[in-house]
């Protein structure tokens, strides 16, 4: 009867596979830091293209804003010239309509023209201005006679002789007035003078006692 050897079991169990948790292989590591530089590189270029992009869209957006403005101002600019230049033309007929008025010969259909017309050109923002003594300004008067009066402080205008316009801030014309400023005082005496004035008196005075 023949011993059966025994037989090495270790030898002959697989190969158990790798468990579950078990740390990954080094070349595994460094491709997901890789991946992760990566997507990170990729995420900051797309930050800086939004951040490009936005900027691009301000700047249109602000220079929009600017052309708008300036356009809106330009056409303002030639609504108030044009305004301007017409009201201008038809000063003459305002000055005939005053003149009309002041010696009595408004009436009729001719008043009602004359008002209406009046009217419109103060719905067109025209404006008259020019009263007898208000202080003068060489920038809304035009001085055409001069004068002194003891009964004012200071240049007045005394006399409207034409009325001034202005649409806004800007002057059609000035009011045409006659001025009027303070008298002169007389000069102060200066000790020469007053020397010289004194030994005048006394040779009047040594020529009276002679006679």
């Amino acid at each position: 009867m023949t011993s059966e050897t025994p037989r090495d079991e270790s030898a002959e169990q697989p190969e158990q596979p790798a468990t579950e948790g078990a740390p990954a292989a080094p070349a595994d590591a460094e491709s997901a830091q890789a991946a992760e530089s990566e997507e990170g590189d990729e995420m900051t270029e797309l930050k800086t293209h939004l951040a490009e992009r936005t900027a691009d869209l301000q700047r249109l957006q602000a220079e929009y804003v600017n052309y708008k403005r300036r356009v809106e101002r330009d056409r303002d600019v030639v609504r108030e010239t044009a305004v301007a230049s017409t009201l201008s033309a038809l000063l003459p007929v305002l000055d005939d309509i005053d003149r009309a008025r002041d010696h009595g010969e408004l009436g009729g259909g001719f008043k009602a023209v004359a008002e209406s017309l009046e009217r419109v050109v103060a719905t067109l923002g025209l404006e008259r201005f020019g009263k007898p003594g208000e202080e003068f300004d060489p920038r809304i008067h035009e001085a055409l006679m001069h004068d002194y009066a003891d009964d004012v402080d200071t240049v007045t205008a005394q006399t409207i002789l034409q009325v001034g316009y202005r649409v806004g801030e800007r002057i059609l014309r000035p009011a045409r007035v006659a001025v009027v400023e303070p008298a002169p005082v007389d000069a102060p005496v200066t000790p020469q003078q007053s020397e010289a004035g004194d030994a005048e008196t006394e040779r009047d005075a040594a020529d009276d006692t002679e006679e």
